[in-house]
């Protein structure tokens, strides 16, 4: 039995699927409310008040790992953190899909890392989800963008403004829209830490 309910693209729905719709829609009207007090959260500048709340929300961060103010979230209950890793201001952090970020990460100011976009090909132009995985020792530039699918290997080097739409191998230098290798890095074993993160930023 159809609804007098029609979905965006103006196709008939089926109460079951109205319905489902329907309660949906509700839910990203609480998941709006919290990434709203959240993004209110996000520009108090103490940095163990910001992780409480960012902990609340579901953000998993290991020890000594901050991010910094002004950062953004989708869906943040799909961001994950290791140890040691320092997050700029005004990052953009998306977990519509999982994101995975390792150990002693250095991710620049405006950094911007998403895990969905649209499929442009689609009918009714849907998402298109893919997790996105940082690994250990990666260094991300600023305002660099980094797409959904990808997978930045050990000790990679992102160069500032790069659009990264594929793969970077461990140890490799990639710059440039859409990003390419243009080097690697000297050093074999990386063990050093970060340095302390920014007060009141």
């Amino acid at each position: 039995m159809t609804s007098p309910f029609r979905d965006r693209m103006g196709n008939q729905l089926s109460w079951e699927t109205a319905l489902g719709k329907i309660f949906r829609r509700f839910g990203s009207y609480f998941e709006d409310l919290e990434l709203l007090w959240l993004s209110v959260v996000a520009y108090v500048p103490l940095h163990t008040f910001r992780r409480i709340f960012f902990g609340l929300a579901g953000v998993r961060m290991g020890k000594k790992s901050t991010i910094h103010v002004g950062a953004k979230f989708y869906k943040p209950s799909g961001v994950s953190i290791g140890e040691g890793t320092l997050v700029g201001d005004h990052a953009v952090l998306d977990g519509r899909a999982p994101l995975t970020i390792g150990n002693h990460v250095d991710i620049a100011s405006q950094v911007m890392i998403y895990n969905s976009e649209h499929d442009i090909n689609a009918a009714d132009f849907g998402p298109i989800e893919e997790p996105v995985v940082i690994e250990d020792y990666v260094f991300i530039g600023p305002r660099a963008i980094i797409l959904p699918g990808v997978t930045v290997g050990k000790g990679a080097v992102i160069g500032a403004g790069a659009v990264v739409t594929k793969d970077v191998a461990p140890g490799k230098i990639v710059g440039g829209v859409p990003a390419k290798e243009i080097g690697e890095r000297k050093l074999g074993n990386y063990e050093y830490r970060l340095g302390r993160p920014r007060l009141f930023q």
